[in-house]
């Protein structure tokens, strides 16, 4: 019976494994395999003149990346990986990988990251690549952790829609029967609408669809967002679950991913401090002003330039809060004081913006007037607003753009990396 590489070790006898040919050699009298699971990489020592023929005769036959089934003695050797060996009784090639490959799995030859991801079931065999999104997966289930345990209810909203959630141009139009309808770019409108049924505490995580003609190494078409809403809370009270949220986490993956951090050559991963600082727009806007060559001011959306001079400055995960209402969605809340400040925020890495979100607005002739003020149609919002007419909590929430929580944690240089089949302005294939 086939057990995981992970768990062959010398005292267990012999073995049964499952794997991908990793790494084979031939040094005359003997041969060497590296197979390779999820788990690990074991190595398989083959002694021509003390294992059967049939075994031989597979060795010889079998190429780089092939699978194959082994078993045999497991014994211990200080120089292997796992400091042991599997010497075959039985070798069988389940599936024959053609040559040359598109790629080189053990990355003697580096490839290009569109070559990567033209071949990605082959990149993502390589161990480094993999940890990526063991990663991924470990921060994935910290956040289910934290909003489950906290009482959230989670939802799934539609993706086809027939309104912007922000109004713009920045959708994709789809053929949907008769009627006119796109991706959505946000579950933004439907978990306000679930406040409004009384179920408190929500959450999605799920794609996102931006038709914006970037093309950068932080943006994507197609994006998943970890997103949260919450009846009775104030934008202060979710930036607290924001930051809460991210620190764990960073935990998780401190804790219990050492072997993926170590793959990727990451020997220590700082968890962030509680506390992150809270930044008035108008001081990041005079930060920026000192750093950048462009010019910048108050009322100007903070740009990429901006960002990372902002970011050098505070030097940690931070907010940027205060922000002008008229730069903001038309559903952030004005402050009371000064209704051309919203209570809005967006959380940041040095690198770039990790999140938004904002207290909303929940009376609603107060949100027609803000839809109207961005030049929007409120009839085209009439399945959103009807709601608000009978009885809405106060509310607030944000959106986590996932890939961009694990490209900045792991210190990846393309966003692409931290998502399996990216889809960008040029690449709808695989």
């Amino acid at each position: 019976m086939r057990i995981p590489i992970q768990e062959v070790t010398p005292g267990i006898g012999k073995a049964e494994i499952v794997g991908f040919v990793h790494e084979l050699r031939d040094l005359g009298g003997l041969s060497f395999l590296l197979i390779r699971d999820r788990t690990g990489i074991i190595q398989v020592t083959v002694p021509k003149k003390k294992v059967p023929e049939h075994v031989l005769s597979a060795v010889r036959e079998v190429s780089r990346e092939s699978v194959v089934r082994v078993s045999g003695t497991v014994k211990a050797i200080e120089k292997a990986p796992g400091g042991r060996e599997l010497v075959p009784e039985t070798f069988e090639i389940v599936s024959l990988a053609q040559s040359p490959l598109p790629l080189d799995v053990v990355e003697k030859v580096p490839a290009e990251l569109d070559t990567r991801l033209d071949s990605r079931f082959l990149d993502v065999r390589r161990p480094r690549v993999a940890a990526v999104f063991h990663i991924r997966n470990a921060c994935i289930q910290a956040v289910y952790e934290q909003l489950f345990s906290r009482g959230f209810i989670q939802i799934t909203t539609p993706k086809v829609v027939a309104a912007a959630t922000e109004g713009g141009t920045e959708l994709f139009p789809i053929a949907y029967f008769e009627k006119e309808a796109f991706l959505n770019q946000s579950p933004q409108l439907y978990k306000q609408m679930m406040m409004g049924a009384g179920f408190e505490r929500v959450f999605e995580i799920g794609p996102i669809f931006r038709a914006e003609e970037h093309n950068t190494t932080k943006h994507l078409n197609e994006a998943t967002s970890i997103d949260v809403e919450v009846s009775y809370a104030s934008h202060h009270d979710v930036m607290e679950l924001l930051e809460e949220i991210v620190i764990a986490a960073y935990r998780k993956v401190a804790d219990s991913c050492g072997q993926f951090l170590e793959q990727m050559e990451i020997r220590d991963l700082p968890v962030p401090a509680s506390g992150f600082p809270r930044l008035p727009y108008s001081e990041a806007i005079e930060i920026a002003a000192k750093k950048i060559d462009e010019p910048i001011a108050y009322g100007d959306d903070i740009g990429t330039a901006a960002e990372k001079a902002i970011g050098e400055e505070i030097g940690s995960h931070y907010f940027i809060v205060d922000w002008p209402t008229a730069i903001k969605p038309y559903y952030a809340m004005p402050c009371e004081h000064d209704p051309s400040v919203c209570k809005a925020f967006d959380m940041m890495h040095p690198r770039m913006e990790l999140s938004s979100g904002s207290e909303r607005i929940h009376q609603h002739d107060l949100l027609v007037r803000q839809i109207q003020a961005k030049g929007l149609n409120p009839e085209s919002f009439s399945f959103y607003l009807t709601p608000f007419r009978y009885g809405m909590p106060p509310h607030s929430g944000w959106g986590l753009g996932a890939e961009r929580l694990i490209m900045t944690m792991l210190g990846l240089q393309n966003i692409r990396e931290a998502v399996l089949f990216p889809r960008d302005r040029h690449r709808l294939v695989p």
